[in-house]
């Protein structure tokens, strides 16, 4: 069942590929950007926005709400992002079950873009500025069969960048199943479906976000490690775009043509960019080593002059009675990585022993 459901997934994955109308890169088009931003450390340290393991972690809800379960009930998180230049970004969220129609997870989303200095056309300076997102989500996970759950998020957003101000509404469907051994998972998500309400100006309305996208992982048998693989924005194939910046798109200094990809190796970049990778180490059931690669982040954000650890990241998580801690490290440019630190505790237990 495992390798037919795995097959069944790729073989989606890749109908979705090929029906989609080849465009141009996804960057710039749309607004409430930051509604795909990874907030969870554990998630950036696997190398996405989204995971599909289904062990009870609640910062795991916010992504994916097909994971929401009774067994989150009364457990508290906090994330928080350190973003070079400046702007921070994270969560907190609160899982509360209630038997009868579901568990549900309250979690309020943040972007702070700090403050600004503002000018007019002539250069004078008009005074200080601030720019800040916020999205209120309330998720909702119920358990179908022993083998299926799903669950949804519903979004309520803010948006305000200097005088700008805009509200927009949104949803999350996924779906999610988990072998008998639970072993293995794989979750489904349409993610940010919605519209604005209200458009910074006045009758300019903006798409949101969306993306569709596959999760799976699975555990090894005999080793306390996990892999994952992400598949990434199935509702469109072509994710590329044309840097005439980049030594690579020159052209040859003798022939004077533009240096182009074989036809295999245009697919295969395509294809990996819509691919993110990770694995999850477990050692005594108390502290855990991941690592991930994401091929897109490294091909857009990479510099022609040294590559580094762009696309990869890593990070580590303890859980110590009640308390679960993570931190993660992403280096999205050279020299510029981004730092995630995710804190959960369990009030359950906290109540218990009290």
């Amino acid at each position: 069942m495992r390798k037919i459901l795995l097959k069944t997934s790729l073989l989606i994955c890749v109908s979705c590929l090929h029906i989609t109308p080849v465009s141009a890169q996804i960057g710039g088009n749309g607004t409430y950007k930051f509604l795909g931003y990874t907030n969870s450390a554990r998630i950036a340290g696997l190398g996405g926005n989204f995971l599909a393991i289904n062990d009870n972690d609640i910062t795991l809800a916010q992504a994916n709400p097909s994971l929401i379960n009774p067994l989150m009930s009364n457990n508290l998180a906090f994330s928080y992002v350190n973003n070079p230049g400046g702007v921070n970004y994270g969560f907190v969220t609160y899982a509360h079950d209630f038997t009868k129609v579901g568990c549900f997870v309250g979690s309020l989303q943040f972007v702070n873009y700090g403050k600004f200095t503002g000018a007019d056309a002539a250069g004078n300076l008009t005074g200080d500025f601030y720019a800040s997102e916020y999205a209120l989500n309330i998720g909702w996970g119920r358990q179908l069969t022993p083998l299926f759950s799903i669950g949804a998020n519903g979004k309520l957003i803010y948006s305000q960048l200097e005088t700008y101000k805009s509200f927009g509404i949104a949803v999350d469907v996924a779906g999610t199943y988990q072998s008998k051994d639970k072993a293995f998972t794989a979750s489904l998500i349409g993610r940010n479906i919605g519209t604005q309400i209200v458009p910074y100006l006045p009758g300019k309305y903006e798409p949101l976000p969306f993306e569709l996208q596959i999760g799976l992982s699975q555990q090894l048998k005999h080793i306390p490690l996990r892999f994952s693989q992400l598949l990434t924005n199935l509702q469109k194939w072509d994710l590329t775009y044309f840097d005439p910046g980049d030594p690579a798109n020159t052209a040859d200094p003798i022939s004077g043509q533009a240096k182009e990809k074989t036809g295999a190796g245009k697919v295969a970049d395509g294809m990996m960019r819509h691919i993110v990778l990770g694995a999850e180490l477990t050692i005594a059931k108390v502290l855990a080593i991941r690592i991930g690669y994401n091929y897109q982040r490294r091909q857009e954000l990479k510099l022609s002059s040294k590559a580094g650890l762009t696309g990869f990241s890593m990070g580590a998580g303890l859980r110590v009675k009640m308390f679960n801690l993570s931190y993660s490290r992403a280096s999205y440019t050279a020299g510029i990585p981004k730092n995630y630190i995710t804190v959960g505790v369990n009030l359950q237990e906290f109540v218990k022993k009290q």
